[in-house]
């Protein structure tokens, strides 16, 4: 990412079983594998940050459907990864091309940076909870459904 210092996390250096299940995910991920993506969560998951309310893993996988039909093939890049016990902290960039309807926005062909961080609460080597905050505003600004902020 331009102007970024940090290198991203490589998939080979060994961290916690948190960290490794979370570069796992992404893999699968990054492969089109959204079921491999998400045996990362419990039965039970909740997400925040996506809705007005948490998402339950029906919701979740949803949501992952909607974003992958509007951006095809798109990759999320973990630049930094660090945890404590049963949680895990990761600042990330999606990054892909507008290829189909987001949000009601019809596909642009743009390419985008969504870049976020994201907090796992994990139970049993599985996350259980999480919260994400993006830049929502700048992807919608980015596929041309509202103006830049003046």
């Amino acid at each position: 990412m331009p102007g970024s210092r940090t290198p991203a996390m490589s998939t080979t250096v060994p961290g916690t079983r948190h960290e490794n299940a979370l570069v796992q995910a992404i893999e699968r991920w990054n492969a089109g594998d959204l079921d491999g993506y998400l045996d990362l969560y419990t039965d039970d998951v909740l997400l925040h940050g996506f809705a007005p309310g948490p998402l339950d893993k029906s919701a979740v996988r949803a949501f992952y459907e909607a974003l992958l039909a509007a951006f095809p093939g798109n990759r999320i890049e973990l630049h930094e990864t660090f945890g404590d016990g049963d949680r895990l902290t990761s600042r990330f960039t999606l990054a892909g091309r507008h290829d189909g309807d987001f949000m009601g926005v019809p596909a642009t062909g743009r390419e985008i940076a969504l870049p976020g961080i994201t907090i796992l609460h994990f139970r049993d080597g599985r996350c259980a909870e999480r919260w994400t905050c993006s830049d929502m505003l700048g992807l919608l600004v980015q596929v041309g459904a509202v103006p830049p902020p003046t």
